[in-house]
């Protein structure tokens, strides 16, 4: 089942929008970026318009733990890269390099929330089995399919920049070239 998928920069955000916002652009607006990437400007100026049009923004624990685990990764890989120190995550954040790096993620994920409201995956009435059988097909994200779940359950517009969620049967904005065709 496919659901309409509209381009983000001619979207026209209103009041009446339930929007969820995916980690990936959560992260291309306070994460750690790379140099050039057009995409930060196109969802921070989405994320404007959004404000701006008093849209509903919702957010679930799924959502925060992969900006926090996604954003620790990032800012390791470039730690990693400008040091001759161990390839070893753990050991980086059980270090002291990382205080600073997790004081940034703990300030940048509050920049997040004050802009949603949480909402509830809904995991204890989820079709587990359906969804664990999908999964074991190799063609899903587990995560994702649980975002898709909660935007069928929720009537939420799924904004994300994440090519996989083409089939998930659910309102999808974007600027990903990839789910556009």
């Amino acid at each position: 089942m496919t659901h309409r998928v509209e381009r983000i920069t001619d979207y026209d955000f209103t009041s009446s929008d339930a929007l969820l916002l995916d980690a990936n652009v959560w992260l291309f607006v306070y994460g750690p970026q790379k140099p050039r990437d057009s995409r930060v400007d196109v969802y921070s100026q989405a994320l404007a318009k959004i404000l701006a049009a008093q849209s509903r923004i919702y957010i679930d624990v799924l959502i925060v733990s992969e900006f926090i685990n996604t954003y620790a990764r990032l800012r390791w890989n470039f730690w990693k890269a400008q040091s001759a120190s161990s390839n070893d995550f753990k050991k980086f954040r059980k270090s002291g390099n990382f205080n600073p790096v997790a004081q940034d993620i703990a300030a940048d994920v509050k920049r997040v929330l004050k802009h949603c409201a949480r909402v509830e995956n809904g995991f204890e009435s989820l079709a587990i089995d359906t969804l664990i059988d999908e999964y074991a097909t190799g063609d899903f994200d587990f995560n994702d399919q649980i975002l898709a779940s909660l935007c069928k359950k929720d009537g939420l517009k799924l904004v994300t920049d994440d090519s996989d969620f083409k089939s998930q049967g659910i309102p999808v904005i974007t600027a990903n070239e990839r789910l556009l065709v």
